[in-house]
């Protein structure tokens, strides 16, 4: 089967042939280049949905993929990121091998293709010429043949005739056998060119039109079994990927499979969990008979918060002032936290300091790793002046001591706090119910309207809010002038403070470190012991600030442990 032998007359059709099989590899290399810039937008848009979705830094959502789900959720977007890379490995791999490489192809078929085909033109113009030659040479011949017998007809004519002359007869003849020359000279040459022609097409038709029709042939088969492997390619770049699709569906379901709801539960109850105690019961108050409504220091007012005035009595505030309430709540909603975290109850606020104990030696491990590093390179130096001077390393290494030193105390500081949390929390049974104890003389609506007005803040911080509705209030007496009379708490020791306190907030004092002042009442479980400084000047201070030295012998005294 060859289109040199059975397609020897089809010259225009085989390269309008050609032709369009260069149109279709054209229109291949344009459908695969349509492929590669839908994967790749395929693949920007994966990757702009993971983005969407990832967790923002130093934000509320990022504390919330400590939970099991939202950690799945997280590898889902991470290994949706690699199945995105994939589709960009599928473009970059269909350009490289496919686009490219057919690019190149096409630019060289056409070149092949027009060579070919100027040969067989070449070829067709050879033939034609000859046609053209033999038909002038027959032509001629036959003409001068004509003309041959016109001069024999002539000769006899003159010979037969008597009226005509010997000389007009003998010019006759010798014209006759002229013409009769002539023509056996075109014969001659018409058979020389008759024979020069048909070699010239038996050459043609069974030597140049085969071998150039076979070279087309063959460029077309190469160009269809190209196109062929290319598309064997194009299946082939997919098949690579699929692996590695098939591993990033693996990590979701694995990531999926590693939910753990029990875990995620248990993280909800240490996120939220304030390390209080439920109320206790309610006492039974019988008003049958007459008594005097006091106010204890188990009250529930204190219970409560323990940061308000003590309740008005005629309208009048005597008692201790709790720095946690409302200039506390005030400073909180603008972005203030204390520095020890007592804003928070005691569970969340030993998580917080054991956090930023932790970060503490981090970076106090930071700055020794590098005052180690400038150590060594200070004794390079000393080993080999001529690298650099020893002496430019001090100031950096004293800076670095300073901050080291400055790190341990504050890590210091905040494990005092730390370990001052965790000595009362296994004991906080009692505080809580002390805390949740009742006003003796309160009625039962009033306490249920305090229980109701206890509430978190969305931060964790423990608050009170107290309306007037829930607000204590007791029947002015005639114990008012009782006490306006009130004579100042004794002091019952003394104190040394360990850190400065600036003592900020309403009801607190600030001290200096090294300052010495008086002890009037001590720690009740509620990390605040109160102090004086003179008779107009006293106030709480966090009693990890102060090293109390108690009076036994003082009155009110109680056996400091």
């Amino acid at each position: 089967m060859s289109w040199g032998t059975e397609l020897w007359d089809q010259f225009d059709n085989l390269e309008k042939h050609t032709q369009w099989g260069i149109d279709i590899l054209e229109k291949y290399i344009k459908f695969v280049k349509e492929r590669t810039e839908i994967e790749l937008s395929y693949a920007k848009q994966l990757r702009n949905l993971s983005k969407k979705y990832q967790p923002k830094k130093n934000s509320k959502e990022e504390e919330e993929y400590r939970y099991t789900a939202c950690q799945a959720f997280l590898s889902t977007l991470n290994e949706m990121n690699d199945y995105a890379g994939q589709h960009e490995v599928i473009s970059e791999n269909l350009t490289s091998k496919i686009i490219a490489g057919l690019a190149r192809y096409v630019q060289e078929l056409k070149q092949e293709r027009k060579s070919h085909f100027h040969d067989g033109r070449k070829a067709q113009q050879h033939i034609e010429t000859c046609w053209k030659q033999l038909e002038s040479s027959k032509r001629r011949f036959e003409r001068e043949c004509k003309e041959a017998d016109r001069a024999q007809q002539y000769f006899e004519k003159m010979d037969a005739d008597i009226n005509v002359t010997k000389a007009d007869v003998e010019k006759a003849r010798q014209q006759a056998q002229l013409r009769h020359q002539m023509a056996e000279d075109s014969k001659a040459d018409y058979s020389s060119i008759l024979q020069k022609f048909n070699h010239e097409q038996r050459e043609y038709y069974y030597t140049h039109i085969p071998t150039i029709f076979q070279q087309i042939q063959e460029m077309e088969e190469r160009r269809i079994v190209r196109l062929g492997e290319s598309m064997k390619t194009y299946a082939e770049v997919d098949r690579q990927v699929t692996p590695i699709i098939g591993k990033c569906l693996d990590g979701i379901v694995k990531a999926a499979e590693a939910i753990d709801q029990k875990n995620d539960s248990q993280l909800v109850i240490e996120a939220y969990k304030s390390g209080f105690e439920p109320p206790g019961d309610i006492e039974f108050e019988d008003y049958t008979q007459p008594m005097k409504r006091t106010v204890s220091e188990n009250s529930l007012s204190n219970s409560r918060g323990e940061g308000k005035a003590e309740p008005k009595f005629g309208g009048k505030a005597k008692g201790k002032l709790w720095p946690f309430i409302k200039k506390n709540k005030l400073s909180l909603k603008l972005g203030s936290t204390p520095e020890d975290f007592s804003n928070l109850p005691p569970e969340q606020r030993r998580k917080k300091l054991q956090q930023k104990v932790d970060e503490l030696n981090k970076d106090i491990q930071k700055e020794v790793d590098q005052r180690d590093a400038i150590t060594k390179m200070k004794d390079v130096y000393l080993k080999n002046p001529q690298m650099g001077d020893p002496a430019s390393l001090d100031h950096k290494l004293a800076e670095v001591n300073q901050n080291i030193e400055k790190l341990r105390l504050e890590a210091q500081k905040f494990e005092a706090w730390l370990a001052e949390v965790e000595g009362r929390l296994p004991a906080r049974g009692e505080q809580a119910r002390r805390q949740s104890g009742l006003y003796d003389a309160q009625s039962a609506p009033a306490v249920n309207n305090c229980a109701q007005a206890r509430e978190s803040s969305p931060d964790g911080s423990y608050t009170e809010e107290q309306s007037q509705e829930s607000e204590v209030k007791v029947p002015a007496m005639d114990f008012d002038d009782e006490f306006d009379d009130e004579e100042p708490l004794p002091a019952i020791g003394t104190c040394k403070a360990l850190y400065t306190f600036d003592g900020q907030n309403e009801g607190t004092i600030s001290v200096v470190e090294g300052e010495t002042l008086y002890v009037i009442e001590e720690d009740k479980g509620d990390g605040w012991t109160r102090i004086r400084r003179s008779e107009d000047e006293e106030g709480y201070v966090p009693t990890s600030y102060v090293e109390v030295y108690l009076d036994k012998n003082a009155k009110g005294a109680k056996t400091y442990i």
